[in-house]
């Protein structure tokens, strides 16, 4: 059982950021109960479904309970009420004021249940100009800074993450937010609101050195220009690799590994920050080393010298590369109806208390009756809820 066990877990998100939190805390023990519309959540209508689940819902949503609910009218707000009162964690990311229209304000919630821990996600902030805007990853990208970071080396022309980076580092945020909350709730036995926009998450994770031009305000410069200091891919004789340096360890350790140790005493590359001066005329001369070899034989020599690499591998080739194996980092699990699924496994690993994916992501309202029962409907009074239209269920 995971360290959140005998939580319960509110779930109103849709998409990703809300979803993919709820779900580490799901991996982590918690009951997750997803709360959708009628319709269901717009991410189920994305992708190639298997058993009505596509794979980036499946992956966000594995292991949760589902109900889905019509918050329109007085009954089905009544089942959401029921199901408030004995939350310990509340989440939405509805747009700024939605929630507080629907009667679930979080002053609405906490007079119900004064410890709930309520969390708001939202793209931009409560207020603001961009505030009661929709969002998408791309929007966030475009306004963090994310395209000018990714910015193409030779035209600097911005470019997009190919993948939710800001969905993701938002739903990581929230969860280690939530964590936090119940540690403070479990010391003080308060419960509080978490307000968390995906600009202000994303802004965070990327300032360390992404952000580090404007760190210091009277001593600002152009972080654009030195983008070509990090080694990121070279081309061998039958692949691509990544190795890099930046101590002069490692660097002796690459002149031996490409069988040019007249580098070394190169006072171009003599230093840290003479290699970081020369940084373009480094990478154009290993790139010209690294090319001589095969992939195998170059990574072998790095290894030797304890130079810092790595094949770029393939989506494809995850499964069957040495360390991901040796790892564990990809499970594959039979669930019934879906066949062989993987996923990569909880990252965290407790020593005590092991996280784990509990089951397949649900179908729509698969467990509506179930929590109609728990929350004290009688059978008629929940097929009446069916009948109506209030609740569905598969």
């Amino acid at each position: 059982m995971g360290p959140l066990q005998n939580l319960k877990v509110i779930d109103l998100t849709s998409m990703i950021s809300g979803p993919a939190a709820a779900s580490m805390l799901c991996d982590q023990g918690a009951t997750v109960i997803k709360v959708e519309p009628i319709h269901g959540e717009q991410m189920r209508l994305m992708g190639r479904p298997r058993n009505g689940s596509p794979p980036t819902f499946f992956s966000c949503n594995r292991g949760k309970e589902s109900i889905a609910l019509d918050l329109k009218g007085d009954d089905g707000k009544e089942v959401l009420w029921r199901l408030v009162e004995d939350a310990d964690v509340l989440m939405q990311n509805f747009r700024p004021g939605a929630m507080a229209r629907l009667g679930f304000s979080e002053d609405a919630v906490r007079a119900r249940n004064e410890r709930i821990i309520y969390v708001s996600i939202s793209g931009f902030g409560e207020s603001g100009p961009y505030a009661n805007q929709r969002v998408y990853d791309p929007v966030i990208q475009a306004l963090s800074g994310a395209t000018d970071i990714q910015a193409h080396r030779q035209t600097r022309d911005p470019e997009m993450f190919r993948v939710v980076i800001a969905d993701k580092v938002t739903s990581l945020t929230a969860a280690q937010a939530i964590t936090s909350a119940l540690f403070h709730r479990e010391r003080t036995g308060e419960g509080q609101h978490i307000n968390l926009s995906m600009l202000d998450a994303v802004l965070a994770f990327f300032w360390p050195e992404g952000m580090s031009g404007i760190t210091y305000a009277d001593a600002e410069f152009n972080v654009a220009a030195g983008s070509g200091s990090m080694d990121l891919i070279y081309k061998t004789k039958d692949g691509f690799i990544t190795a890099g340096v930046i101590s002069d360890k490692e660097w002796i350790g690459m002149c031996h590994a490409l069988d040019r140790r007249d580098l070394i005493e190169d006072e171009r590359f003599a230093s840290t920050r003479a290699r970081l001066r020369h940084t373009e005329e480094r990478k154009r001369i290993t790139a010209q080393e690294i090319a001589k070899w095969s992939s195998k034989e170059i990574l072998a020599r790095l290894n030797e010298h304890d130079v810092p690499n790595a094949p770029l591998l393939r989506r494809n080739e995850l499964l069957e590369n040495e360390q991901i194996v040796a790892n564990g980092s990809i499970q594959s699990i039979d669930f019934e109806s879906f066949g062989e699924v993987r996923q990569a496994r909880p990252a965290a690993r407790f020593s005590k208390t092991a996280s784990e994916i509990s089951g397949p992501s649900p179908k729509l309202g698969e467990h509506s009756r179930e929590i109609l029962a728990r929350l004290g409907y009688s059978e008629d009074e929940s097929q009446v809820l069916l009948s109506d239209g209030v609740v569905g269920s598969t």
